[in-house]
């Protein structure tokens, strides 16, 4: 539920020299710092900066990148949650912040006043802390929540980058050979998507795949650890869990299911985590995949667990989304890592061993339209940078993978950012497509991560 927005404060600026953070919904919402002026028309003599706040650029991304149901206004900087400002005069940067973070996030606007001022408003409560400068505060306010320091991250090599969907386990197998080859130091082998059938069929491998079980026992067979990726409350229509289960979806208010956005080719659907048998199916998921050696899970598209609609108990979402996640580590238990993806990223604060804090990278460095939500290493180093404040505070940053093959376009810029990042270390290439650079700029970005 959004509430009227009501003035928080009027901060007196240089609108020449002020900046404005904008703290994004999810993972792969933009965030980050721009000048005050980045919102005024082009046209306006007052307008100095080049770059203006990244929105979306059609309705299916606002709703599968950005917070669903929330628009700017034109003129207007807006955070979820969190909104900082470096008044560019000299005096401390200030910061509001949501007051219970991860049970309401309130969106926070700034608009340029009359003159040299100001104004912020918020459609829900809010508290005001200050820095000497924007990732100061904000680092500041994380370290106030007084959350464990994260744990070791391992090191990955994950399919996604060069196989997507059509991923074999002769690729696995392929790749895990490579890794000895190659005398790489990796921990984790994790297969992404393309192994399950459908989204939430995902104990039905796909005909790519023989036995998860057997993958997983020969990964561990070679002296590392078996991963895996689920997008756990998205639900494909075309699904078998969708045909025997309608009733462990969620629902709109008028009947219809609730969307997820378009992905995959589909409307995609959500998983009532609320319904004790939905719940029940969830736990089996997580428990059968522990079971079968898996013990680094990459959780995706957690977007899902956060929208509205009408669930089965009577709850808000974000109390749901939690609940959710907190079943899904009940099931793999403490000792497995979990990572969390295209997640909201307040709501998130304590849950995870890790976290993507920016949208995906790609072997180019632009986004489809010129969204900053959409992949690309542009848009993965502006927000990934601007959110390095969180690493070791609220979780290890996930800056995504590594991708060091001669493909990819400006590879060293993008090998410099992720190791410039010191975060959670993941290559995704196939192995024998690397050159002599490529093989030796992994193993040392893997090789940092073990000393």
């Amino acid at each position: 539920m959004h509430h009227p927005f009501t003035p928080v404060a009027s901060v007196p600026v240089d609108p020449r020299k002020a900046r404005v953070h904008e703290e994004g919904w999810q993972s792969w919402s933009p965030s980050g710092a721009y000048a005050l002026d980045a919102t005024l028309p082009p046209s306006s003599p007052l307008r100095a900066s080049r770059g203006r706040p990244h929105r979306p650029a059609n309705a299916n991304w606002a709703t599968v990148c950005y917070r669903p149901g929330v628009t700017v206004p034109a003129g207007t900087f807006q955070g979820e949650g969190l909104l900082a400002l470096d008044p560019g005069d000299g005096s401390p940067a200030r910061l509001w912040a949501a007051a219970e973070p991860t049970r309401e996030v309130p969106s926070i606007r700034l608009v340029r006043g009359d003159g040299r001022v100001a104004e912020i408003s918020a459609d829900g409560p809010v508290k005001e802390w200050t820095g000497p400068d924007i990732p100061s505060v904000l680092g500041e306010w994380a370290t106030g929540l007084g959350l464990d320091a994260a744990r070791p991250a391992p090191t990955v090599w994950c399919s996604w980058y060069e196989y997507f969907t059509a991923v074999t386990e002769d690729d696995i197998h392929e790749n895990l050979r490579a890794m000895d080859t190659l005398d790489l130091p990796v921990d984790v082998v994790q297969i992404d998507d393309g192994y399950q059938r459908a989204l939430g069929d995902w104990l039905t491998l796909s005909g790519r795949f023989r036995s998860r079980a057997g993958i997983a026992e020969k990964i561990r067979s070679r002296g590392r650890r078996a991963g895996i990726w689920t997008a756990p409350f998205l639900v494909d229509p075309a699904s078998d869990l969708a045909a025997a289960h309608p009733d462990w979806l969620v629902r709109d208010t008028t009947g219809g299911f609730a969307h997820a956005g378009r992905n995959w080719g589909h409307d995609l659907r959500v998983l009532d985590t609320t319904h004790p048998d939905a719940a029940a199916y969830l736990t089996e998921v997580f428990t059968t995949l522990r079971a079968e050696g898996y013990d680094y899970f990459k959780t995706d598209f957690l977007y899902a667990g956060a929208l509205d609609g009408v669930r089965h108990a009577d709850t808000d979402a974000l109390t749901a989304y939690r609940a959710g996640i907190a079943l899904i580590r009940e099931a793999i238990g403490e000792d497995a890592y979990l990572l969390g993806c295209g997640a909201p990223m307040l709501p998130s604060i304590g849950l995870f061993d890790a976290m993507r804090v920016s949208p995906d990278t790609a072997p180019h460095r632009r986004p489809e339209a010129d969204d900053y939500s959409q992949p690309g290493q542009d848009p993965a180093e502006f927000t990934g940078a601007a959110r390095q404040w969180q690493h070791n505070r609220l979780w290890t940053n996930d800056p995504d993978c590594l991708m060091a093959r001669p493909a990819v376009e400006t590879r060293e810029r993008w090998a410099a950012h992720v190791e410039s990042t010191a975060g959670l270390m993941a290559s995704s290439d196939r192995l024998l497509s690397l050159d002599r650079w490529g093989v030796e700029t992994t193993r040392r970005l893997l090789e940092a991560v073990t000393r």
